[in-house]
């Protein structure tokens, strides 16, 4: 008996992909893997997956980082 068939979300199918160039370290490839990971923000996405995180939790938390914002560019508006 097949087990069953897991729906898959987005980004879970969208494995990150560095084709190794002729003659390149592997070293260097994974330094590029790392930024593109990095860029995508694979990681981050990742983390915040780790736990449930409630609806008004999330709200609290990207209102505490809009505030930061705000305040960061009234602080620097006059530069």
């Amino acid at each position: 008996m097949a087990p069953p068939q897991v729906p898959w979300r987005g980004s879970e199918l969208d494995l990150t992909e560095i084709r190794l160039k002729k003659g390149e370290a592997v070293e260097k490839a994974l330094r590029r893997l790392k930024k593109r990971v990095d860029r995508e923000g694979t990681l981050r996405e990742v983390r915040n997956h780790r736990h449930f995180e409630k609806p008004s939790e999330r709200r609290r938390r990207k209102m505490k980082v809009a505030r930061f914002n705000a305040m960061l560019s009234a602080r620097y508006a006059d530069l």
